[in-house]
């Protein structure tokens, strides 16, 4: 278990400080070791409900090739890892890509790209409760072997009432600070981690089954992307896959929080790089094996089936495990908590860090007094996905499916936004340092920027589409293309509201743009005098 450390920030660590112009936020230093942040980003992507949530969507586009765009999704995200570790090295801050945003291209760029991280959680945090409900009345008509009980969920008013509750004990853990969300944390995800082992395990032992027609031995041209039919087939499975990978950076956010790094790479970015490399293998492997086991037929639980594609685990469970089936449904169900709890962290803090800067009310930046968490930001964020779940879950059927493609491409746009920070407020420094401070600073992330802002224009033009995602429209135009217009439209109203009210942050007097060099030359200015 990580104990405190309560020595205070390094000499390098207070330097930064005052070269950027950022400031701490009144939340407890020296909490979090590297097992300790790479238990919470595990959490917070949530590998058994990322993989039922998004396999039958993506295998629903690119078929046998589910496999190749969970591989391919994860380059981009390596290649935005380049430049988060390089920014969170120079620029630690619980803000994250609204800080670098903002430091990088100014107050409104910034804004916009804070907006993205916080309206991607707020999302998924609904899309995680509803699972949630989906594993808690299924796991009861187990117990109970009533399967009427897990038809509940189809009840609108039982549902949404279900995943009211289940953000509302979420919410209090994370009220209560960063100890107990840690104790909670590492219970939970060592009993997802284990229940997966053993369910990859059955998903191959059931593939090579003679009695399983659907059962097939894993094919080496599954994990080539290039059999993947068309750029729109290809851009949406990619969109889906990106989201399997969403969180990782929630272990950057806590920052303020971490240990001091022994080395020259801090604690967060060695969790954060640890959690990249264990989801991609975790993430590819399973998939291959659903694959192995279901095949991707459009019936029963075959991966192309509509009915079970928002939730293809619930469909497996009691074929691949058996009498063993309500330890699937437990684990994904506790997950499911587990994921709202850390998940929560993020926006948290992102909001925390906007209210401290101006950019947003500042009844946002209120730290709890004896819990030291960033309180009114986590009631706000909670609230509004619990509001953003049940009046969704009232307008389409498939609230999960839909809410899983918005959320891609709001993450494509954030994160697109964020590595390209790196190119920018990099681009002098590292041609002043060397070749190898080009490639990670510069030219990595931008390609990853570039990647990913493509694919977010592509999806959300092909999301206009009344037939994309789970097919749920509105006046002729698809549910996900107007959620994830909507969701812009918002946050711009907010952002020029928040300008009127309060321009300090906007007319960059809270948080200045700058780049490396301007900071260093400060820096060494600041040391002479």
């Amino acid at each position: 278990m990580d104990t405190f450390d309560l020595s205070g920030p390094s000499p390098q660590t207070r330097s930064l400080d005052a070269v950027t112009g950022l400031s701490r936020k009144g939340l407890p230093r020296g909490q979090i070791g590297v097992l300790g942040a790479l238990v919470l980003g595990i959490s917070t992507c949530a590998p058994a409900i990322t993989l039922t949530a998004s396999v039958g969507p993506a295998a629903s586009v690119v078929g046998d090739q589910t496999p190749a765009i969970f591989l391919v999704g994860f380059i981009p995200m390596l290649l935005v890892a380049f430049g988060y570790r390089a920014l969170n090295t120079a620029m630690p801050d619980s803000g994250t890509s609204f800080t670098w945003g903002s430091r990088a291209f100014g107050a409104w760029v910034g804004w916009l790209t804070g907006w993205g991280l916080v309206a991607s959680t707020v999302l998924v945090l609904s899309n995680l409760a509803g699972i949630a409900v989906d594993f808690f009345y299924q796991s009861l008509a187990i117990l109970f072997r009533d399967p009427s009980l897990a038809l509940l969920t189809e009840n609108p008013a039982i549902n949404v009432a279900t995943c009211l509750a289940f953000m509302a004990i979420a919410t209090f853990i994370s009220y209560r600070g960063m100890t107990s969300t840690k104790v909670f944390q590492y219970c939970a995800v060592a009993f997802q981690m284990a229940i997966l082992v053993w369910f990859l395990i059955a998903l191959l032992a059931g593939a090579a089954d003679d009695a399983n027609p659907a059962g097939r031995v894993p094919d080496l041209s599954w994990f080539d992307p290039t059999r993947i039919d068309g750029f729109s087939a290809f851009s949406a499975g990619l969109a889906v896959s990106i989201f399997v990978y969403w969180g990782w950076d929630t272990v950057l956010t806590m920052g303020e929080e971490t240990r001091a790094a022994r080395g020259r790479i801090s604690t967060e970015s060695k969790a954060a790089s640890i959690l990249l490399v264990l989801l991609v293998v975790m993430y590819v492997g399973i998939a291959a094996a659903t694959l192995a086991f279901a095949g991707t037929g459009t019936t029963g639980t075959g991966l192309g089936n509509p009915d079970i594609a928002e939730n293809v685990f619930a469909a497996l469970a009691n074929p691949v495990m058996g009498p063993a089936a309500i330890l699937l449904s437990l684990a994904i169900l506790v997950s499911a908590m587990a994921s709202i709890n850390s998940t929560a962290i993020s926006p948290a803090r992102t909001m925390l860090a906007m209210a401290h800067y101006g950019a947003l009310p500042a009844g946002l930046k209120r730290i709890h007094p004896r819990y030291k968490s960033p309180s009114a930001a986590l009631l706000t964020s909670s609230i509004v996905a619990s509001v953003f779940y049940a009046v969704l879950r009232f307008v389409s059927e498939d609230t999960l499916w839909d809410t899983i493609t918005t959320l891609s491409i709001m993450v494509c746009f954030y994160y697109g936004l964020t590595a390209l920070a790196s190119t920018w407020y990099f681009r002098k420094q590292a041609i002043a340092t060397g070749w190898k401070a080009v490639l990670a600073q510069v030219v990595l992330p931008g390609i990853g920027g570039v990647m990913l802002l493509v694919i977010f224009a592509q999806t959300l033009w092909d999301a206009m589409d009344p037939a994309f995602g789970s097919g749920s429209q509105i006046l002729g135009v698809g549910l996900v293309g107007i959620m994830g217009v909507l969701v812009f439209v918002v946050g711009i109203v907010i952002m020029f509201i928040q300008a009127k009210a309060s321009p300090a942050f906007f007319r960059g007097e809270t948080l200045s743009r700058s780049d490396a060099v301007a900071d260093a030359a400060l820096d060494e200015q600041r040391l002479l005098s």
